[in-house]
């Protein structure tokens, strides 16, 4: 729903604007609600049936706007709220702007903005990658093990200064700097994100890179109500790597239409390094002696079919290898994803998803590995099956 002009629009945008005349703005609402039923096949040893939000896509509302500045250039503002329509409680842990708050120019070379968004690597890359896309991307079931690699945007950003470029040609690029804000020691809790994407007919290419200091606190906990010394990584797939000192992800994908099919591959290393570096307390003993680093490689093979302009199915393949640390084994994840989507309308559709998962080795806990679906409770053996069915609107 859009609103235009200098009274309605221009009041929701800016409180007051001194001097001179309003110039022409615009602010849109818009928003999804989207509610599933999902099976859980071992939740901690249970099975599960649940009455889910936000499978398909986050459930959210928002705000965004713009005003015309003149010389091509604009002004532009985007509040987006995350909840949950099962119970009505906010999202990303009760942030009451969780999903994105930032405001910034635009003009012919790109946008700059300041606040709380995603990565570029997520605007950029994840539009190629099945879990971000048709494969439960709200709920993340569909996601590379724990979203280790953030292709899902599981942690987005605080504090930031991002640079996004226009298109030239199918080429665009972006940069990302969140400021730690730590007095007296200025690269603490900092993150940079790059990014870059270029498409030509049937042929789409994009490769990111994310350097984030501090994960534990400054990307796994950028929501209200995280936690300033304990472990912000609930996925046991991480969460024994909590006290590293920075974490490194390298992010590929390439996709290439043929007709109605399109197919995907996805590469991304995920490292964490310099263990033991920052204090964490609730870990167990073995987990705070842990040193040096450790590598996950995750590969994705993916495959979706445009059956007719209502239908669209999906398939995908992805595979995560664990390194070893101090001699303790690594761990793997297999993951096939499937999925199917029909839309009664361009606002409405509904959608039918599986995620089976096969675990086997050690965890970063330094148990067996067990099965742990991103965004489902984890299983207490080394299989998981998740399957949903729901229903989306967007408005």
């Amino acid at each position: 729903m859009k609103i235009r002009g200098m009274g309605v629009a221009a009041g929701l945008a800016f409180a007051a604007v001194p001097g001179g005349a309003f110039a022409q703005s615009s602010v849109t609402l818009y928003g999804i609600v989207d509610v599933g039923v999902t099976f859980n096949s071992n939740a901690r040893g249970d099975q599960q049936y649940a009455l889910t939000s936000g499978v398909g896509s986050g459930s959210r509302i928002g705000f965004r706007g713009a005003e015309d500045l003149g010389g091509g250039l604009q002004e532009i503002f985007d509040l987006e709220n995350g909840f949950t329509p099962t119970t009505g409680k906010l999202g990303q842990n009760g942030t009451l702007f969780g999903r994105q708050a930032h405001v910034g120019v635009g003009g012919p070379w790109g946008t700059l903005t300041l606040g709380r968004t995603n990565t570029n690597t997520y605007d950029l890359v994840s539009p190629l990658v099945s879990g971000a896309t048709w494969a439960a991307a709200g709920a993340g079931y569909g996601t590379h093990p724990a979203d280790l690699d953030n292709l899902n945007s599981t942690s987005r950003i605080n504090n930031v200064i991002k640079y996004t470029s226009a298109n030239f040609a199918g080429f665009t690029f972006g940069a990302l700097y969140s400021l730690g804000g730590v007095a007296g020691d200025f690269t603490r809790n900092q993150i940079i994100s790059l990014a870059a994407a270029w498409q030509r007919g049937p042929l789409s290419l994009a490769a990111g890179y994310l350097d984030a200091r501090d994960p534990n606190y400054s990307l796994w906990g950028s929501k209200a109500g995280d936690s300033a010394t304990a472990s912000n990584i609930s996925s046991p797939v991480l969460s024994g790597f909590a006290t590293a000192g920075d974490q490194r992800v390298i992010t590929a994908a390439g996709a290439y239409a043929i007709g109605s099919a399109t197919v995907g591959l996805v590469y991304s290393r995920t490292h964490f390094g310099d263990l033991g570096s920052v204090k964490v307390s609730g870990l167990t003993a073995a987990e705070n002696a842990y040193r040096g680093g450790v590598d996950f490689n995750s590969g994705e093979v993916n495959l979706k079919y445009q059956v007719s302009p209502s239908l669209q199915l999906g398939a995908a393949y992805a595979y995560t290898h664990g390194g070893d640390v101090g001699g303790r084994g690594n761990a793997s994840y297999q993951q096939i994803n499937l999925g199917a989507d029909y839309g009664f309308s361009k606002r409405t559709d509904v959608y039918a998803f599986t995620a089976l998962q096969k675990a086997s080795g050690v965890n970063s806990t330094g148990q067996s590995a067990v099965a742990a679906i991103n965004g489902a409770t984890p299983s207490s053996s080394d299989r998981q099956l998740v399957a949903t069915v729901g229903m989306r609107h967007r408005f």
